[in-house]
This record gives C-alpha cells, structure tokens and sequence, in this order.
C-alpha cells in the first residue's frame, strides 16, 4: 500500500488555523486543463483565490480535490482544483503560511488577449512559490533572551536583518 501525501493534511491544517485566527485563507493555485476557475482572473497561469468560509459556498478539502462555489462579479461559480496544482496557503493578513513544489508542467499560461498581445511565458518557466519570512518588529530587544533573526538570503531583505517598509511577511518567488 503506498503512503498518502502529506499536502491535502496541511492544506486542511493552515487553512484551519486562518480561520481560527480570524485571517483570511488565499490558495494560490497553477492553473492548467485539470483546473476548473474562472479563465479571465488567471495571470501567468496562476489564480490566488480567497478560500476563507464567508468567501466559499460548499467548500470541500478533499485528499485529490478542492471543490467550492464562490462569486465573481456576482455570478456564481463552481470551482474544481487538483490538491497537486496548489502552490501555497497563507493568511492574506501576516502572509505567513506554506508553499509546495508544484511540477513544472503542470502549469499553463492563459492564452494572449489578441494576436498583438505578448506571448506568454512557456509554461513552468518560472520556479516554484516559496514563503518568505520577514520580520515584523526586526531584531528582538537586547536582554530577552531571543537570537536575532538570521539573515534572509531573499534579495528583498537588506543583509542587516532589518525589515523592508510594510515589516511583513510575504509570498516571495524564488527562482
């Protein structure tokens, strides 16, 4: 018998922890032919979707599948999304969460807007979505007892240690 993955378990275990917390679940998902959203909100071939339970009808965390109804522009939508195809969960208020590798070729870039338009990025050109920590009052006071943080080796955080303006944490790609 082969193990289950572990995904669909933590997907389920952060976006109840934003609820609890009272933050707002964002599932960003690569969209390919397997994703059922709405085309025309997806850029680059990924959607971030707000899955919180006042923004989602029906929402089902399934082990294969994240199934709910949600609005957009006021209209109804029913949304089908492979647990394979999420690349993050995170609390749009701290940004804190958690990212996944998500295959290459499962993402595929929406078609251009008109011939004109540019084309997009092959698919799975960029790599994969990682959580970056930032802190948000930076360094601990002197006397607590805390380590200072240690040096992010994002190129958004200064080599100090100090925090960018806004001090929060954010969803960072890394390529």
């Amino acid at each position: 018998m082969s193990e289950s993955s572990t995904k669909p378990y933590l997907i389920r275990a952060i976006h109840e922890w934003c609820s609890d917390n009272g933050y707002t679940p964002y599932l960003a998902v690569a969209v390919d032919e397997r994703t059922q959203v709405p085309r025309e909100h997806v850029k680059g071939g990924e959607i971030v979707l707000n899955v919180s339970p006042t923004a989602t009808h029906r929402l089902t965390l399934g082990n294969d599948l994240i199934t709910f109804q949600a609005r957009f522009g006021g209209v109804a939508r029913d949304l089908s999304i492979p647990v394979d195809n999420v690349s993050a969960i995170y609390a749009r208020e701290t940004g804190h969460g958690m990212a996944f590798d998500v295959p290459k070729a499962m993402a595929v870039a929406e078609p251009p807007a008109s011939p004109d338009a540019p084309q997009p990025p092959a698919p799975g050109a960029r790599g994969p979505l990682t959580l970056a920590s930032v802190p948000a009052d930076g360094p601990s006071p002197s006397g607590s007892g805390d380590a200072p943080p240690a040096a992010d080796p994002s190129p958004d955080v200064p080599p100090d240690g100090t925090p960018p303006r806004g001090g929060r944490a954010r969803l960072t790609r890394v390529k």
